[in-house]
């Protein structure tokens, strides 16, 4: 999170910032979802899906792994990449709450 004072924010709020973050570009949206429709996936898979440089999709496979969204797997020279389900089901709960708190 940069620079910001994320030490007064409670945990949820910087989850729910850093899922946020995550959703807020449609190429990162793309990648999730396409990630999401392979058993497992490598950054060549994902650049020739959504059509963007190698170099590209590596900054956004690092936000959104920084999130906790995926996990990649060291295979060969290349890392596979798959959702982190468990981390899904996290994130739904924080984010469900979250919303359903802004609607009190």
């Amino acid at each position: 999170m940069g620079t910001t004072k994320t030490d007064i924010h409670s945990i949820d709020t910087i989850e729910v910032a850093q899922v946020a973050k995550v959703l807020a570009h449609p190429a990162r949206v793309a990648i999730l979802k396409y990630i999401s429709e392979q058993e497992g996936c490598i950054c060549n898979d994902i650049t020739e899906e959504v059509g963007l440089s190698q170099a590209t999709v590596s900054q956004h496979l690092q936000v959104i792994r920084d999130a906790g969204l995926i996990q990649g797997n060291v295979k060969g020279k290349s890392v596979c990449y798959c959702l982190s389900k468990s981390n899904f089901d996290q994130f739904s709960v924080v984010m469900d709450q979250f919303f359903k708190g802004l609607l009190k």
